[in-house]
């Protein structure tokens, strides 16, 4: 019960961090594009990092590369699934999904939602393998990238004359479906420590189809993609150090 309660808080912070991205905007109204890049890229390197030594190496480790190879793609497959069948906008593929009356701004914030979900559930499962130092770990590094995002939303609802409160609430709500993930990755596991392997690897995948097919994309879409190279690079750098430091 306690690890349930430490891995709920810890998703449920990790969350909570996509609103205090938002919260410069109290501050500025717009940020420049090569800085909004080079944090979508930064976020990016903190992601695959997690994704490469918090997920998939235990994964590996606990039930062989077959078994994690197999599980790592069912999770990229599931988020390309629900990307095609669920009505979402991202700036560089533009609207997908079956048809919808819901503003771009709105189908935004549902693209976020969707894939804070599998964030969640990547703290829940490293949580579930009892080390709770791996399960911190991973919440840092979606807390750090979740940052980022929390900014990507809040600005273009500003554009859109929503007030600031607002901006920085609806960003805070695309965060809050991670405690629920984090929740089921828990759940899971603790049903068979079995699932465990699958359970890291699914994660990783799902993690990794977001960052191969829309945050690297979306980080170079406006000119400045040899800044987000460095600022992912700088981000690998700094997770796989948090990641060895605390192990």
């Amino acid at each position: 019960m306690e690890l349930f309660y430490i891995g709920f808080t810890a998703s449920l912070l990790a969350g909570l961090a996509t609103g205090a991205g938002a919260l410069p905007v109290t501050l500025v109204k717009r940020v420049p594009d090569s800085v909004l890049d080079v944090l979508l890229g930064f976020a990016a390197g903190v992601m695959l990092a997690a994704t490469a030594f918090s997920l998939l190496v235990p994964a590996i480790e606990m039930g062989g590369p077959l078994v994690s190879a197999v599980s790592l793609g069912v999770g990229a497959l599931v988020i390309h699934l629900i990307d095609r069948f669920v009505p979402h906008f991202h700036p560089v593929a533009g609207v997908e999904g079956p048809p919808s009356r819901l503003s771009r701004v709105w189908l935004m914030i549902i693209a976020i939602t969707i894939h804070n979900f599998p964030e969640g559930l990547a703290v829940g499962v490293s949580f579930g393998t009892g080390d709770i130092s791996a399960g911190l770990i991973i919440a840092m590094a979606i807390g750090l990238q979740n940052m980022p995002e929390g900014l990507a939303v809040a600005l273009p609802l500003l554009r859109e004359k929503y007030n600031v409160s607002k901006a920085i609430g609806y960003a805070t709500l695309t965060g809050l479906v991670e405690p629920l993930g984090g929740l089921l990755g828990l759940a899971l596991v603790s049903v068979s420590h079995s699932f465990l392997p699958w359970g890291l690897a699914f994660a990783a995948g799902a993690m990794l189809f977001v960052v191969a097919d829309e945050m690297v994309p979306e980080s170079h879409r406006k000119g400045f993609g040899r800044e987000a190279t460095f600022g992912l690079i700088t981000g690998f750098i700094i997770m796989m150090l948090l990641d060895s430091m605390f192990k």
